[in-house]
């Protein structure tokens, strides 16, 4: 089954200001919560284009360390860019960063569409741990960029 998050923030900075934060993978491990364990194993790239294949070492659970590959595979500068999941935990991963200029600010809108391996395991499993644990994520980030963002 194929789920969706869609996380919505506004951020008082300008489009330009957005697009440098966001379109720098380095930040991604600044704005995820310490607990995942993520890191980044590829060397940073200077900046984001089609074809980028990002490589990651995450710890979705005590003890249990995976590799996580995703490729950039769109580019709209500065209003949004996709990344999918190559290798790593999901069956599927598709995640839209879009960003627009609104009320003298930026409206950030994430959509994640993914599906977890196993079938209606992989469901149940979503139901009790990867669901919260997104909606975690993203909450901390929310709050990590509220706090940035000042």
């Amino acid at each position: 089954m194929l789920h969706t998050l869609v996380r919505n923030q506004m951020l008082p900075v300008s489009l330009g200001e957005a697009w440098l934060y966001f379109s720098n993978p380095a930040n991604l491990c600044r704005i995820t919560p310490s607990w995942l364990c993520f890191d980044m194993t590829c060397r940073e790239p200077d900046a984001m284009y089609p074809g980028q294949i990002l490589t990651y070492s995450i710890r979705p659970f005590p003890g249990v360390s995976m590799r996580w590959v995703t490729e950039v595979t769109h580019v709209r500068e500065p209003h949004y860019f996709v990344d999918e999941q190559r290798l790593g935990p999901y069956r599927f991963w598709h995640h839209q960063h879009i960003f627009e200029k609104k009320n003298g600010g930026v409206h950030m809108r994430d959509i994640v569409n993914y599906a977890l391996p196993l079938g209606w395991l992989g469901d149940a499993v979503n139901s009790l741990i990867v669901r919260p644990r997104l909606r975690a994520i993203f909450a901390f980030r929310k709050e990590t960029l509220a706090n940035l963002f000042v």
